[in-house]
């Protein structure tokens, strides 16, 4: 399994790929706000693990390990926003709570919010509901 830090450049990068086809080193150091020279040497990491296949001076592409881990990072992450989004969770600190969880939660637990989700999206009454008791218990019903 890849580690914390090692998930957020497989979510990058899957990111990157599948939005621009390709994936630069200076473009994962700024969408995660590192040096290039960090992103080079976890490059060559995952490079090592299967995750990638990296060549200096050509780029790098996933393998068929890094493209599965990389969907479902990505995956994982939108169940979370959009589970925060339904329980009442302020817009503006979203990204910031789902960034400060998704790595210190089990698949199981990541699996039952998706049954949560899923659960209040067949019924749109329940989210109501939820939203309710949320004003209520912020005292502002």
């Amino acid at each position: 399994m890849p580690t914390p830090s090692m998930e957020d450049y497989l979510e990058r990068i899957y990111k990157l790929i599948d939005e621009k086809g390709y994936a630069r080193v200076s473009d994962i150091a700024e969408g995660l706000e590192v040096h290039p020279s960090s992103v080079t040497k976890m490059i060559q990491k995952l490079d090592k693990d299967e995750y990638l296949i990296y060549e200096k001076y050509r780029g790098l592409v996933l393998t068929n390990k890094g493209k599965k881990v990389g969907k479902r990072l990505v995956d994982r992450h939108q169940l979370l926003e959009e589970f925060l989004e339904l329980i009442g969770v302020d817009d503006s600190n979203i990204y910031k709570d789902v960034e400060g969880i998704e790595h210190h939660l089990s698949w199981d637990s990541i699996t039952c919010i998706a049954s949560l989700v899923e659960y209040f999206k067949r019924d749109e009454s329940k989210i109501r509901e939820l939203r309710e008791v949320h004003q209520e218990l912020l005292g502002e019903s």
